[in-house]
């Protein structure tokens, strides 16, 4: 190992500490409740089985999940085209909280950054890119990795998933 690997897992334990604490301080929830809402924003019409996997949630847990949500107007369960599975769509209020969720997530990444020069962000972002390409063991995964993505923001994703 060496000091890069190190920083690394620093920055990356850093960031995501600071990133739950401001989803747990907008939301008044922890766990994976700002995921469920951004993946649903992203994905509306989602079916109950792909949202657990994305969120690595058991199914009754994701199943609590989505009672909470629609409970607090967040979520409404409408019939899947097919009439089997139940589809989950933000209501207004959902969507709007989603935008705040995923606000707040830039901020915080964007205040890590803001000792970067242009030039040097670009290269961040393309060692990034990089990086990021060995993550995903699954089509799944690329999805769970980028749960809590912007995902107008990402416009060349380097794990573009195809499972949802």
């Amino acid at each position: 190992m060496d000091r890069t690997t190190n920083l690394l897992g620093a920055t990356a334990l850093a960031i995501t500490d600071r990133i739950r604490d401001e989803m747990q301080e907008l939301l008044n929830r922890s766990g994976e409740t700002a995921a469920a809402i951004i993946v649903l924003g992203y994905a509306p019409g989602l079916s109950l089985e792909p949202l657990r996997q994305v969120l690595d949630l058991s199914h009754p847990g994701t199943v609590r999940l989505i009672d909470r949500l629609e409970a607090d107007g967040l979520v409404k369960r409408r019939k899947a085209a097919d009439g089997r599975a139940v589809a989950l769509h933000l209501t207004s209020k959902g969507g709007k909280l989603r935008q705040q969720l995923i606000d707040r997530r830039l901020d915080t990444l964007e205040a890590a950054l803001k000792g970067l020069t242009t030039e040097e962000r670009l290269v961040l972002g393309d060692l990034l890119a990089k990086v990021l390409t060995n993550l995903p063991e699954t089509e799944m995964a690329k999805h769970r990795i980028c749960r809590l993505c912007a995902v107008r923001v990402c416009s060349n994703c380097p794990i573009p998933g195809n499972a949802i």
